[in-house]
């Protein structure tokens, strides 16, 4: 798929990932419906990207916890642009606290937001998809393959998101809808900051390092790289390709070494 011209859904647009892919897809000539709940922000982005690029962006506030506002979202779209060639998943937000001391309403919370949002946005946009034949993307995590302590909610959301998008990809193997699941390894944007803690407020400070992770920019690359090939899984880091590779075949050993990792994170929550 060529993206010069089509248009393209990015959810959770506002930072990190989604305004990255929000400016390599332009790049590339995509138009760009770009939604999330910062609408000024959106604003801005969708205004530079126009003057930049010479393409057509709008934003769209939008919280993807709600239906009602997926189902907007959607609507706003075909009546801008008549169309809608692709649809990615990306809005999200993570956690960092252990099970044991989590206040549930943050796990429902990511449920709402990674795994309903989802549902939400592609049960709208999937009639429209089907007829241009077009894609839906899900940003996923490694966390979607392999529970990570103290993000018990944010592997739940991802998992279930992963187990979406399988189910959805085999029930359109004939209808030409192309169904990717990308992957990226921890990446340095903003999502660690707004973590939330076990009641539910954002972390602040990141406890991993990020100076060593991969960029936004790097991962919108291999993302756009992705859905021009309709490429059906990205996992994008070797740790992540081994980790996905150990968690089928030893799954014991990985849990000891996943422990180490996490156990050597600033102020760890394993001791």
């Amino acid at each position: 798929m060529k993206l010069k011209d089509k248009v393209v859904i990015i959810t959770g647009a506002s930072s990190g990932i989604g305004k990255a892919l929000a400016i390599e897809l332009a790049r590339r000539g995509a138009n760009l419906v770009l939604a999330a709940r910062q609408y000024v922000t959106l604003c801005e982005i969708a205004q530079h990207l126009q003057n930049q690029h010479n393409i057509k962006a709008v934003a769209v506030q939008c919280d993807v916890a709600e239906e009602e506002d997926c189902a907007a979202l959607i609507k706003q779209a075909i009546l801008t642009f008549g169309r809608v060639d692709v649809l990615v998943n990306n809005a999200g937000i993570s956690m960092r606290a252990l099970f044991n001391d989590l206040d549930l309403k943050v796990m429902k919370n990511l449920m709402d937001v990674n795994f309903w949002g989802t549902v939400y946005c592609t049960k709208y946009a999937l009639p429209e998809i089907t007829r241009t034949k077009g894609s839906i993307v899900g940003i996923s995590s490694i966390a979607g393959y392999k529970g990570l302590p103290g993000r018990s909610g944010y592997s739940a959301s991802k998992f279930a998101m992963n187990g979406f998008m399988d189910a959805l990809r085999i029930e359109n193997l004939k209808t030409g809808v192309h169904v990717m699941v990308a992957s990226p390894g921890f990446t340095a944007s903003n999502i660690r900051n707004t973590a939330l803690d076990k009641n539910g407020v954002q972390q602040g400070e990141s406890t991993l390092e990020e100076e060593k992770m991969m960029t936004a920019e790097q991962v919108a690359v291999i993302i756009a790289d992705g859905i021009q090939n309709r490429a059906r899984t990205l996992i994008m880091t070797p740790q992540g390709k081994l980790t996905v590779f150990l968690s089928k075949f030893l799954p014991a050993f990985l849990d000891k070494q996943v422990f180490k990792v996490f156990a050597k994170e600033k102020d760890p929550l394993l001791k």
